[in-house]
């Protein structure tokens, strides 16, 4: 706890909570990262997140988001068992993915992962948008994230990019950064310093706020928070479902991580997937690397 003005006089705050602005994820790796007001959480993240992939079975990889752009635009989301994906021309499918009895074992960097094949509609119009053949996979629940399975940037840090990169719209674009959960805060990479404290995490479930910071990558604004509410689904078919349901993120507990090294994919619109900005040359110029060159911008977490 420790002592803030609130306008009116001294107040004790905790600075144990996270105050929440958005939760956002994508049930397809690399497709549109969009807010999901009413997401659920299990010991592995998000409920729906990245479930599905799509990947080269020539080549045996996963597609990787910054070598396929055009993922972005395609806008993906859960209801229930069903998958719906809509490409910015309108052309859209939905349904429940079959899943062909096929296990292909495909590289996710580096590392080697039994993925369930499907086939039909889904496979047919995500190869025709990126003009190549692909197949939609469903992953081993946790198996296709990079790192851990939460991320988390702040207000204040994507204030303090924006300034310096002269990219003012950039908090209304915190979805370039795919993180799973946007954070209040007022100084700058203050989250670096909470690396393994745990925190609960508040706003999210009931807040309308989520609206402020999200409005074009996210696809959210004051009037709309709602409108993705069926992205948190569960996985009726029990991928990972050992792990135990922990509830909203109103009842969120996370425990903070190393810091994210970041790649280029910031630098591309969250909604087309046009390279637009120059945010990671600002932050490889203004910001500590890891031995690749990559900077450092947000927090891992995992649920606890």
């Amino acid at each position: 706890m420790f002592t803030e003005w609130n306008g009116r006089g001294f107040a004790e705050v905790d600075d144990h909570v996270l105050d929440a602005r958005s939760v956002g994820f994508t049930p397809i790796k690399g497709t549109r990262h969009r807010a999901q007001p009413q997401a659920r959480f299990d010991a592995a993240g998000p409920v729906g997140d990245r479930r599905f992939c799509l990947i080269d079975v020539g080549t045996r990889r996963v597609l990787r988001t910054v070598q396929n752009p055009r993922l972005f635009a395609v806008v993906a989301r859960l209801h229930g068992e069903g998958l719906e994906v809509t490409l910015p021309d309108g052309r859209s499918v939905s349904g429940v993915p079959d899943l062909s009895g096929e296990t292909l074992t495909c590289d996710y960097w580096g590392r080697q992962v039994p993925l369930a094949l499907t086939g039909g509609t889904h496979d047919e119009l995500l190869s025709a948008h990126l003009g190549r053949a692909v197949r939609l996979a469903e992953a081993p629940r946790g198996a296709i994230v990079f790192g851990r399975p939460l991320t988390i940037v702040t207000t204040a840090s994507l204030a303090e990019v924006a300034d310096r990169a002269g990219h003012p719209t950039l908090l209304r674009e915190a979805a370039r950064f795919r993180a799973t959960l946007l954070v209040h805060t007022e100084e700058p990479f203050v989250e670096e310093t909470w690396a393994g404290r745990e925190m609960r995490v508040r706003g999210v479930g009931t807040s309308a706020r989520g609206g402020e910071t999200n409005a074009r990558g996210g696809e959210t604004n004051a009037r709309g928070v709602g409108t993705s509410a069926r992205g948190g689904e569960t996985n009726a078919r029990g991928v990972g479902t050992s792990a135990r349901d922990i509830g909203t993120s109103a009842e969120l507990r996370v425990r903070i991580g190393a810091p994210v090294p970041r790649c280029a994919v910031i630098d591309l619109d969250p909604v087309t997937g046009k390279r637009n900005a120059r945010l990671l040359a600002t932050l490889a110029a203004t910001r500590t690397t890891n031995r690749a060159g990559e900077p450092f911008f947000g927090v891992y977490a995992e649920v606890v």
